[in-house]
């Protein structure tokens, strides 16, 4: 297994970078309580670029000639599709039937090819394995890939920067990919991971020890992998980690839209439902708000819902 990246990994992924993404804006917001990074205004509408970056520009020429290969219900499908097309790589996104229509032709219009083939997320990464092996492309892991994660943990160094007071940085998670870059970062602040309670891939993986395979449903669909990468699980094991309900989630979400005129996705918000909701032990926390790509039917129905 790689070794976990650290703060030199990081430093160097900035430098990487530079040029190629947007040092989002951090908003305070007297209502909620809370700094608010703005995650969902990154190239995509989510952190995912900073990692798939940060990976591509490591490959060789050779590397680069055989395209790149990844899984994902929507974000990371578009950030691998976006970071590909600014090198001139090929790029190969597996996704799964039922997956967010926006995402779907998001992932398109950057110029990926997918393969819808899979019924489900579980189904999704046992086929990207096979296609990887089938098409030598190099596999883009989303949540276990050291240059992935240190891409990632550049989120971090800008919170540094701007929130030297913060406390804590709280963020919501999938797969383990940003809040292990926030780890990687080492910026002396705390770092509280919140997960759906419908969808635990890190919880469970960190109670087991090892990666297992979770049912992930949750609204906050940006969080529903299946699996916690395996240096996510190591990486994390000592972190605080916080659930939250479906309820929370749609309240976080409808605060975000009304009071701080965000239009985030559910997944965006799951971070500020876990401090809505009071459980977050923090003064001054960062809450990332990441995730900007959300269907109209379903902001609509959760802003109607009281």
């Amino acid at each position: 297994m790689a070794e976990p990246p650290n703060r030199d990994d990081v430093e160097r992924a900035r430098v990487t970078l530079e040029g190629g993404i947007r040092r989002t804006p951090l908003l305070s917001s007297r209502t909620i309580g809370a700094s608010l990074k703005c995650e969902l205004f990154q190239r995509t509408g989510s952190f995912k670029p900073r990692g798939a970056l940060n990976k591509i520009a490591s490959l060789t020429t050779e590397e680069k000639a055989r395209g790149v290969i990844t899984v994902s219900a929507g974000n990371h499908a578009q950030g691998v599709a976006y970071a590909a097309a600014q090198d001139g790589v090929d790029a190969l996104v597996v996704m799964w039937q039922g997956v967010s229509a926006q995402k779907l032709e998001a992932t398109k219009g950057y110029g990926a090819n997918v393969d819808l083939q899979a019924t489900n997320p579980a189904e999704a990464f046992e086929r990207v394995h096979e296609l990887q092996r089938d098409t030598r492309r190099v596999f883009v892991d989303p949540h276990s890939d050291p240059f992935v994660i240190a891409g990632h943990g550049t989120l971090a160094l800008e919170i540094e920067e701007q929130a030297p007071e913060a406390d804590a940085i709280v963020v919501a998670v999938g797969g383990g990919g940003l809040v292990s870059g926030l780890v990687a970062a080492h910026t002396g602040k705390r770092v509280i991971a919140v997960e759906p309670e419908l969808s635990q891939a890190l919880h469970k993986g960190i109670e087991a020890g090892e990666r297992v395979a979770t049912e992930a449903r949750s609204i906050a669909d940006g969080c529903n992998s299946p699996y916690a990468g395996e240096l996510p699980i190591r990486m994390c094991r000592d972190l605080e980690r916080v659930l939250v309900t479906e309820d929370e989630i749609r309240h976080a979400f409808r605060t975000l839209y009304e009071r701080a005129k965000l239009a985030c996705e559910p997944a965006g918000a799951v971070a500020t439902a876990a401090w809505l909701a009071k459980k977050i032990d923090a003064r001054h926390p960062v809450l990332v708000v990441s995730g900007g790509n959300v269907a109209a039917e379903t902001a609509a129905a959760i802003l109607a819902a009281r």
